[in-house]
């Protein structure tokens, strides 16, 4: 960490405690607070310098029916892509959900105002890739969000209520949030980053970055009853932005690895007593689809899974997650809880899109 840096986090720190404002000090200890504080003001300036020419706002239009027009206005961040190699802007699918190419703008920060050549979404992710085949865009750097901690200081870039490039400060609150009803409810990719840096509608699709600037998250939801930001804001995180990005230029869509198990979503205290569980956790079957890699592999009806390779299985949105993201063909371990005792078995990892051409025949 730089020195910089550092001095970014004693000022926020500082700050939070009311240390410079809440004691007596002297003038040398004035003038050392006001020192660091300079250099934190610095320092958050020059990323929100950097940031600028790398976040962009989006506005599309799609029809409605009797209602005739919804427009959404949102943001995006500029990245660069090693293969296929170039620069592409990353933002959320709902921000362009059910709208033509030609409906959608993107502000770049010098003012030119441009229509993607080509769109990719999966709105399992709501994750959206844009291609705009310009030249002169500026990248921001991609930071890796395995590394956050709670309490670790982020910064959300966007155009909240449409006011371009505005910069807000927080914190990561929490990691691994699921379970989270958003939109239509198509979002399994779910293990959102929580922060209370200040997120509000248009911020959608624009970058969380860390004190050095680097993208850790992609900005996508609040809690709220009022529509307006109560300091509960949700990110999906790099890594998983990454991945998905990914999937979608090399394949054109997300290739999701899958079980073919129905799992219990209410899967309550009780319920793992009478399966001899000595604790809530896991993801409990209901269900094994015939022909699926679950079945080939000999999971039951009733049987937990309460690991997934050495990782302990929260609960079944956690383990859609696990398992989703896995490359395709992959075999791996189960901690499975049958009849009160545990066993692990082995699965071999298939696409999920063969059962879904299954199901739609």
């Amino acid at each position: 960490m730089s020195a910089t840096v550092a001095a970014f986090l004693v000022a926020i720190a500082a700050c939070a405690y009311s240390t410079v404002t809440a004691r007596s000090t002297t003038n040398a200890e004035t003038a050392s607070d006001a020192a660091v504080l300079s250099a934190a003001s610095r320092q958050m300036s020059v990323i929100a310098g950097r940031l600028t020419s790398s976040v962009v706002k989006i506005r599309s239009r799609r029809p409605a029916g009797r209602r005739g027009t919804i427009e959404e206005t949102g943001s995006g961040v500029i990245v660069r892509h090693k293969k296929p190699a170039g620069l592409f802007v990353i933002t959320n699918a709902h921000v362009i959900a059910e709208t033509s190419l030609d409906a959608i703008q993107v502000h770049l920060h010098d003012g030119r105002i441009l229509a993607p050549q080509r769109v990719w979404s999966d709105t399992a992710s709501d994750v959206a890739v844009l291609n705009l085949n310009v030249r002169g865009l500026q990248p921001a750097e991609w930071g890796d969000s395995d590394q956050l901690r709670i309490g670790h200081f982020v910064l959300a870039v966007g155009s909240p209520f449409n006011l371009s490039h505005s910069v807000s400060l927080g914190i990561i609150s929490a990691k691994g949030r699921r379970s989270l009803k958003l939109g239509d409810g198509d979002i399994i990719n779910q293990d959102f980053l929580q922060t209370d840096a200040a997120i509000n509608p248009g911020n959608s699709g624009g970058p969380l970055v860390d004190v050095q600037g680097r993208i850790v998250g992609i900005n996508t939801a609040i809690a709220t009853t009022n529509g307006a930001f109560t300091g509960v804001g949700f990110s999906i995180p790099s890594q998983l932005v990454q991945r998905i990005a990914n999937e979608l230029l090399t394949y054109g869509h997300v290739r999701r690895a899958y079980l073919g198990v129905v799992l219990d979503p209410e899967f309550t205290a009780e319920e793992a007593r009478l399966l001899k569980l000595p604790r809530l956790r896991g993801a409990r079957v209901l269900q094994v689809t015939r022909d699926t890699p679950a079945a080939l592999a000999g999971i039951q009806a009733d049987d937990v899974v309460t690991e997934f390779e050495e990782t302990t299985v929260i609960d079944f949105d956690h383990l859609i997650n696990l398992v989703s993201l896995q490359p395709i063909g992959t075999t791996v371990t189960l901690g499975v809880w049958r009849g009160g005792r545990a066993m692990r078995i082995r699965v071999k990892l298939t696409d999920r899109k063969v059962l879904d051409d299954r199901q739609r025949r």
